[in-house]
């Protein structure tokens, strides 16, 4: 099956792998590779989230379970729960996957058993998991994207990811508290950043797009777009049963107030992607070190969703 970037779309944490905390299925010798494998699961809505992360992904997300249901297509090395950047570089334009760091790996480690990304810490326990990582750029040195070369030197970037996941926010059981920071390398420049902080690729029967109205608390068709809007998305198969929504009290990024949420339909790769995503713009540069970005991932039936989406809205929207 063809790769699928996971920016599509043009829209932490220094660390030592030297010494790693073993905490329940998490484990690695002090001075050996870090086991991307991983397990974390919760009771929620009459049955359990199961979040698993591989080696293979370099401790993205690989899988989610709830009710008897996958969630996550994880074709390749794009298409996982996970996140991304993308850049410009140098005085080039910005052109989508030609500067795209990159958590589980490159387009060309394609539906191999290895990635190209370095995973440096993984801590899994309970509903609990960290992980730590240096992304892998999307592609290779001399490899191009719609006839765009890449503007990377190397496989490995030097930017940071880190990532904490929480099963369960406050009451809502049924609620990834999903945290994310990316570290922009000090010996870079650049204007224009895109952070897609969180992006999930599921299975083609999740078909049904709907966004979340929080002033009316009530669902809205949603076309295939594809292309980003203002509002928190929900994918849902066609039953109800099985749904998953994304929202960040974080969004709108500034001067981008009509975009940060997006969806896309891949008909003949059999598959759908929703993503959340966060834009800085800087004509003085972008400004190194850590970009810090919080998401609400809330899963369950559609109905499921949609009222756990409109509590977050009023317990953190206020907030912001």
């Amino acid at each position: 099956m063809a790769n699928i970037n996971p920016l599509f779309f043009p829209l932490r944490l220094s660390a030592s792998s030297a010494v790693i905390l073993c905490l329940a299925r998490a484990c690695v010798a002090a001075d050996g590779p870090v086991s991307g494998d991983s397990v974390i699961r919760a009771p929620a809505g009459g049955s359990e989230i199961v979040i698993t992360t591989t080696g293979r992904c370099a401790g993205a997300i690989h899988s989610l379970m709830w009710n008897g249901k996958e969630f996550i297509d994880s074709a390749d090395h794009g298409r996982q729960l996970q996140s991304a950047s993308n850049f410009d570089a140098g005085k080039q334009p910005f052109f989508p996957e030609t500067f795209n760091p990159t958590e589980a790996g490159s387009a060309r480690d394609g539906a191999g058993k290895s990635s190209t990304s370095k995973l440096l810490e993984l801590r899994a326990k309970d509903n609990e998991l960290a992980t730590k990582s240096l992304m892998a750029f999307w592609l290779a040195p001399g490899e191009k994207s719609q006839g765009h070369p890449a503007l990377n030197e190397k496989k490995l970037s030097d930017h940071l990811l880190a990532k904490e996941v929480r099963i369960g926010f406050k009451e809502w059981k049924n609620v990834l508290d999903y945290r994310v920071v990316f570290t922009v390398p000090r010996t870079e420049r650049h204007t224009y950043a895109q952070f897609e902080a969180l992006t999930g690729y599921m299975p083609p029967d999740f078909s049904r797009f709907e966004t979340f109205d929080s002033k009316t608390e009530k669902l809205e068709l949603l076309s295939d777009g594809p292309g980003e809007q203002s509002r928190p998305i929900v994918f849902s198969n066609e039953s109800g049963s099985h749904a998953m929504g994304i929202f960040s009290p974080d969004q709108p990024s500034r001067g981008y107030e009509g975009a940060g949420y997006g969806r896309f339909r891949f008909r003949a790769e059999k598959v759908v992607k929703w993503n959340c995503v966060f834009r800085v713009k800087d004509d003085n540069g972008v400004r190194p070190g850590d970009h810090s970005y919080r998401m609400f991932v809330p899963i369950g039936t559609r109905e499921d969703v949609r009222l756990t989406l409109a509590a977050l809205h009023k317990e953190l929207a206020a907030t912001k």
